[in-house]
């Protein structure tokens, strides 16, 4: 049982430290970001709203059904015929129908409504493209950011641990009276200098992890690194295509330009729709009531005791002889309700039709609003333009960027390899007695000046190399590092 319990123990430790442990790619940095990320989820929210627009839009094709029901009890003075007072009396009563309508033609508005959604669909999917490409890349930019700091951090320290070495010798010469003091303390100054340019080289690390963290939503701020490893300038062909194909592919595939072009689709379907209120509106109706009451009825019957009863009904004028006639004796009798179901059938009713609504005058509201439709097309037709503009223009100014990019990386591979040449040679001179500390200082941070911009120019040459791919049509999430 104890050995049990210690495995456990063992493998929960062993878990949690390779938890703790985790060092996150890039890869897995924007796929987490795509998937947490509040702006991503809004625009996916976007997504499922045009889902309910298309939906509304399709239903327009249905007919729609109704139903009513409502029962009430009345108090209220009435006249009773058989005793001819008026009297207060209380009845129940209720009623149901069931009302059905149809749109036979409203100007194609419903085909319309339900093309417009599917356009309306399709833009919203484009945006949330859009905002998974800027994410993509924001993340992208922030985790070689934390690249940078530590490559940054690594060349000051490795250059610190030259400068320790530098001390113990300098300290032995200068015991051995090979060497003035002065260079003791001037290296001591450069290794405090150093010192602190650690610190604030781990601090630039600690507050780059920190923003990706924020970026991505994670709130364990201590644990979180970044794996910074095998992030290499390669040899990338989308620099190497031609700037016209480049804009092409960007032409074709940027979300910018389809949002764009979503946009004029849309305004021209409104000026469908808008002009659809010029036409008749034929409907069909049908339409079923009944009621019922518990209120007490009379009738009318024959007397069965004096059926007849005799009455002057004139007088001959010529003769003054009476006329005389036999009228039906009846008596008043009241009756209880017919039973419920009796009345649904006794007191229904059915109406139908066709109504055709035809506009002849509105104010100008539908010639207003399809000249507003229009105004509204122009407009987005000069947005697709100028996004089109927009986008030729980052594509160029991207392109000259990778450029300028690789030939500043190529400067500073070739400024780094003389500024060693000249670094190795005064640390040679150095340690021959020839020259004194601060040439040596001078020459060695020349040399980490030279180590920390071949990494700034690394890193920017690679992350504005992703972003001419992306124009190309390249997808974020298939970006290679």
């Amino acid at each position: 049982m104890k050995k049990l319990a210690l495995l456990l123990f063992l493998g929960v430790f062993t878990f949690s430290s390779q938890a703790q442990n985790k060092k996150w790619t890039l890869a897995e940095c924007v796929t987490y970001a795509l998937e947490n990320n509040i702006s991503v989820k809004q625009s996916e929210l976007d997504v499922i709203a045009t889902d309910i627009e298309k939906m509304t839009a399709k239903g327009a094709f249905l007919p729609s059904v109704n139903l009513s029901a409502g029962v009430s009890e009345n108090t209220g003075l009435s006249f009773n015929p058989l005793t001819n007072q008026a009297q207060t009396t209380t009845f129940l009563s209720a009623n149901g129908a069931v009302n059905l309508g149809y749109t036979l033609f409203d100007g194609l508005r419903n085909f319309k409504q339900v093309q417009r959604a599917e356009l309306s669909q399709l833009a919203s999917q484009y945006r949330l493209d859009k905002m998974k490409d800027d994410i993509s890349l924001l993340v992208a930019n922030t985790y070689l950011q934390v690249l940078l700091n530590k490559e940054n951090s690594k060349v000051v320290k490795a250059q610190n641990a030259v400068t320790q070495e530098q001390i113990d010798r300098t300290n032995q010469l200068v015991d051995a009276g090979v060497l003035p003091r002065g260079d003791l303390l001037e290296i001591r100054a450069t290794d405090a200098s150093e010192k602190q340019r650690i610190t604030i080289a781990e601090n630039a690390v600690r507050v780059s992890l920190l923003s990706l963290a924020q970026l991505l939503l994670i709130k364990d701020y201590e644990t979180f690194d970044v794996l910074d490893e095998g992030y290499e300038v390669v040899e990338n062909k989308v620099a190497l295509e031609p700037i016209e194909a480049i804009i092409e592919n960007a032409k074709q595939n940027r979300s910018e330009v389809k949002i764009a072009t979503q946009n004029v689709a849309l305004a021209e379907k409104d000026i469908q729709i808008a002009k659809a209120d010029y036409w008749p509106t034929v409907s069909a109706f049908f339409g079923y009531n009944t009621r019922y009451t518990d209120a007490t009825g009379f009738t009318q019957d024959i007397d069965p005791d004096n059926p007849f009863s005799t009455q002057e009904i004139g007088i001959v004028e010529e003769t003054g002889q009476s006329v005389v006639g036999q009228f039906p004796n009846t008596i008043t009798r009241a009756v209880g309700a017919e039973p419920f179901i009796d009345q649904l059938s006794l007191n229904d009713g059915v109406s139908y039709g066709l109504q055709v609504n035809l506009p002849i005058l509105n104010g100008f509201r539908t010639k207003a609003n399809v000249q507003r439709n229009k105004i509204n097309l122009e407009r987005s037709k000069f947005q697709l333009e100028q996004a089109e503009l927009d986008l030729e223009s980052s594509v160029y100014q991207s392109y000259v960027d990778a450029d300028g990019a690789r030939r500043a990386y190529e400067a500073a591979q070739s400024a780094l390899e003389s500024q060693e040449l000249a670094y190795q040679y005064a640390k040679d001179r150095y340690d021959a007695g020839v020259t004194n500390a601060f040439d040596f200082s001078q020459s060695k941070l020349r040399y980490d000046n030279a180590s920390i911009e071949l990494n700034r120019s690394k890193f920017d040459y690679i992350f504005k190399v992703k972003v001419l791919e992306l124009f190309f049509g390249i997808p974020a999430t298939e970006l290679k590092f």
